[in-house]
C-alpha cells in the first residue's frame, strides 16, 4: 500500500464510527451470569481453549464448527467425558461455520483456524453478532487489517486478540516494575519466536510432531497448512509472541504507536537439512529439495512514535532451543530473558540500585518481590492451565470482559497493528530492506487512549 493510499484509507476510518473507549459492547449491554460459546476450529489449540472453558461454570458451550472430522470428534470428546453430553457440530464442509454463526443461542466464539481463514471466520462473526476472541498469526494481506477495523467500527461487537505470552508471569513481574518507573524512561524492546518448529511443519500424516518430513496433503495439523507458509511467503510470519508482551510494556496504541518497520531476511536452509537429515527423509525424499521462500531467521526493527525502538525475530527454521528473546532497556535498568519465563532464566541489572556494579543479577529474587498482582492472586488457578498458565489468564480475561461489559485488554486495534507487521515485513524483505509505514488504525485516537492491560488483578 501506497502513501497515497494509506491517507485513503485513514480518511475512511476517519469518516467512520468513533472509537468508544469505555464500553466494547454498546451493541449488547446486557451482563450476562453465563456466556454461551461456539468454537471455529477444534484442532489442537482449540481443543486447549475448550478444556479452559470446561472447567468453568459460566460459560456453556453451545456447537462446535471444523471440516477436519477427526479433530471434531477429538473436540466433542473432551466436552461429553466433562458434561455428561455432546453438543451440535458443523462439519460438513470449509463453510458449515456459518451455521453455528446463525445461531441466536450463541454469544461468542473462539476462533482457533489456520492463517489464512482468520479474517472470514473473524469478520463473519462479528457481522453476525457474535464476540471474538481471536487466535495469533499475521495477516496475509495489509488491507485485511483495515477489514478488521471497518467490520468492528460498523458493528461494535468486540474482537479480542487472544496473544497468551502478555500473561507470562515473568513479563508481568517486568511490566510491573516498568509502571512503578524502575526503569527509567523506556528506550529499547526486543522480542520475537525463536523456536524449533521442524517437528511442527513436518510429520508423518497421522501423528503431529516430530514423526516424519511430510507437509500439506500429506502432513496432519499444523504440517498440513502452516508450512505452505513457510513455502510461499517470506517475513515475520508470526509476530504476535513478540510484539504482544512489547505492546502493554511500551503502551502501543495507548499513548504510543508503531510507526515504520525495516526487515531483512537470511538464506533458507534449515528446513531442507532436516528433511535430508531426517530418518525418514534423505537426500532423495522429494521435499529435501523444495526452495522454501521463508528466511531461517528474519528480523525486523520497528520505530515506535515517542521514540523508542523495538527489533523482532523469526528463528524457528533452524537447531535452538526455544526462547523469546525478551529485552526491555530503559534509562535506569535492562533486563533480559533466555529461556521458557522460568524464573531463574534472565538477567537483569539496574544500575543506581546495584550501586554501578556493571554485573548483571540473576532474575529469581526480583520477579518475585515484583510478582504481578493478577499473577500473585490467580497462580492457583492458572497452574494446571495450558502454557504454564498463560492460558488461563487470556480466556479469563476474554469470558470476564464480556460478563463485565468492559473493554478487552487486547482489542481490535492491537490485532490490526500487530497483524500489519508480518504484509509490510514481506514488502519491506522484497524490496531490499525498504521501511515500511505502519498505519495508524487508532486514527489518532492513540493519542488519547489510557492503557488497560494489566492494571487489575482479577483479570
Amino acid at each position: 500500500m501506497n502513501r497515497r493510499d494509506f491517507v485513503q484509507r485513514s480518511s475512511v476510518l476517519a469518516a467512520g464510527a468513533l472509537i468508544l473507549p469505555n464500553s466494547l459492547f454498546s451493541f449488547s449491554s446486557n451482563t450476562k451470569s453465563k456466556v454461551r460459546l461456539g468454537f471455529i476450529a477444534t484442532g489442537f489449540r482449540g481443543q486447549t481453549h475448550i478444556a479452559e472453558m470446561l472447567k468453568r461454570n459460566d460459560i456453556e458451550i453451545k456447537a462446535i464448527a471444523d471440516p477436519d472430522k477427526v479433530m471434531l470428534g477429538k473436540a466433542q470428546q473432551l466436552i461429553e467425558k466433562s458434561t455428561g453430553h455432546k453438543v451440535d457440530e458443523y462439519g460438513n464442509g470449509d463453510y458449515d461455520y456459518r451455521n453455528l454463526l446463525s445461531r441466536n443461542d450463541i454469544d461468542a466464539v473462539f476462533v482457533s483456524s489456520p492463517w489464512e481463514w482468520h479474517l472470514k471466520h473473524g469478520t463473519e462473526s462479528m457481522k453476525a453478532g457474535k464476540i471474538v476472541a481471536m487466535e495469533v498469526c499475521g495477516a496475509m494481506d495489509l488491507e485485511d487489517c483495515f477489514e478488521y477495523v471497518r467490520v468492528y467500527e460498523e458493528t461494535k461487537v468486540p474482537i479480542m486478540m487472544m496473544e497468551n505470552v502478555c500473561y507470562r508471569r515473568d513479563v508481568m513481574a517486568i511490566l510491573n516494575m516498568v509502571k512503578s518507573g524502575m526503569f527509567g524512561e523506556l528506550i529499547h524492546g526486543q522480542g520475537g519466536y525463536e523456536h524449533d518448529l521442524r517437528g511442527v511443519l513436518f510429520n508423518d500424516g497421522k501423528s503431529a510432531y516430530n514423526s516424519g518430513v511430510e507437509f500439506g496433503e500429506k502432513g496432519f495439523s499444523e504440517a498440513k497448512w502452516r508450512t505452505n507458509h513457510y513455502l510461499n511467503r517470506n517475513g515475520e510470519i508470526y509476530p504476535t509472541h513478540g510484539i504482544g508482551p512489547l505492546s502493554s510494556v511500551f503502551d502501543l496504541n495507548r499513548g504510543n504507536r508503531m510507526v515504520r518497520l525495516q526487515s531483512m531476511s537470511s538464506k533458507a536452509r534449515g528446513l531442507n537439512k532436516y528433511v535430508t537429515e531426517h530418518e525418514k527423509g534423505g537426500v532423495n525424499h522429494p521435499n529435501s529439495q523444495i526452495k522454501f521462500k521463508q528466511g531461517d531467521v528474519v528480523t525486523t526493527q520497528i520505530q515506535c512514535a515517542n521514540g523508542e525502538t523495538l527489533l523482532l525475530t523469526h528463528d524457528t527454521s533452524l537447531q535452538r532451543p526455544y526462547n523469546l528473546g525478551f529485552r526491555v532497556q530503559g534509562t535506569e535498568g535492562i533486563w533480559q530473558d533466555f529461556g521458557w519465563g522460568g524464573a531463574t532464566q534472565g538477567h537483569i541489572y539496574f544500575e543506581k540500585r546495584m550501586e554501578h556494579s556493571h554485573r548483571w543479577d540473576n532474575t529469581e529474587e526480583w520477579l518475585k518481590k515484583y510478582d504481578h498482582p493478577l499473577w500473585a492472586k490467580n497462580a492457583a488457578a492458572a497452574e494446571n492451565s495450558g502454557h504454564g498458565g498463560m492460558d488461563y489468564f487470556v480466556d479469563n480475561a476474554f469470558i470476564e470482559c464480556i460478563k463485565r461489559d468492559i473493554e478487552f485488554p487486547l482489542d481490535v486495534y492491537d490485532l490490526a497493528s500487530w497483524y500489519a507487521i508480518t504484509p509490510l515485513s514481506e514488502k519491506s524483505i522484497e524490496n531490499n530492506g525498504q521501511p515500511q509505514e505502519i498505519p495508524d488504525f487508532t486514527n489518532g485516537a492513540w493519542k488519547k487512549r489510557k492503557p488497560v492491560f494489566g492494571i487489575s488483578s482479577d483479570f
